[in-house]
Formats: C-alpha cells, structure tokens, sequence
C-alpha cells in the first residue's frame, strides 16, 4: 500500500469514528430547546472542501474599499475610503483623533500601505497589503495614515 493510500485510508477510517462518536452521544444542535432537540448529524468525507466562513468585517466593509476600524477585530468606529476620496500614490493621514487598530483591504487590485505615522513616513512602522480581500484584525501597530497605490 502506498503512502497516498494509507494516508486516505487513515483519514476515512478516523472520520468515521468521529461521526459514529457524535452520532452516538446524542448531542444535540448549539441553538435546540425544549422543543427542538434534532440530533447533530455530520456527513463530511475525506474528500470534501471544508467552506471558509467570510470574515468578520467583510459585512461592513463594501468591495472596492479600505476600511479602518478604531479597535482590534473590526469593532467602534469605522472609516471607509475609496478612490472617491482617497487619491492613488499620496499619503492620506487619517482624521485628527481617529487610529485604526484593524483594517481590510477589499479595493480590486490597489495595494495598500499602513503606517504608524499621520505623514506615512518609512521612519516609523509600515506594511503593504494586496487588494482584493485582505483582513486584518489586529494592526500589527496603531495605523495613523495610508497610502492607496496605482
């Protein structure tokens, strides 16, 4: 037997001990009262792709935006930017008061460049993110200007 083999071998015989565990124990679904208890039933082969959950902050953040918000994991306030209002290859510091601490990047193709400094200057913190779905939950410093590149 090859090494391919027992290795999908394996992950069958193990996802099938899994799903006869949670058939078997009776659990129910997170959300069940009184009045609704159906079994959790799982029916996931080795083969299936698991689906990705969208995230958090792709709800409020609209596709062809950079959005910023005041505090990690896309919660506060929120400042949208957009080629409307944001100008490719110049710095634009953020309002007086407002430091974004997460942030997603869902402008088509336009990478992005963060900065810990209002003046995007290269002599404090800086990192450039790619365009088309980028989410970070937590800045890797307090973001204070941007810069939108062509």
């Amino acid at each position: 037997m090859t090494d391919s083999l027992r290795s999908r071998a394996l992950r069958t015989v193990l996802l099938a001990v899994g799903i006869g565990m949670v058939l078997g124990s009776g659990a129910t679904t997170a959300g069940a009262t009184e009045h609704s208890t159906r079994p959790v039933t799982a029916a996931l082969s080795a083969e299936s792709p698991v689906e990705a959950k969208a995230p958090v902050g792709e709800a409020e953040c609209e596709p062809g935006e950079f959005c910023l918000w005041e505090r990690a994991d896309y919660r506060g306030e929120i400042l949208r930017l957009d080629l409307r209002n944001a100008n490719p290859n110049e710095c634009i510091p953020l309002p007086e008061g407002f430091v974004g601490r997460s942030f997603a990047n869902r402008t088509a193709d336009r990478h992005v460049t963060v900065y810990q400094g209002r003046d995007c200057s290269t002599e404090g913190d800086f990192t450039t993110y790619p365009g088309g779905g980028t989410f970070v939950p937590q800045a890797p410093f307090v973001v204070r200007g941007i810069q939108v590149w062509e």
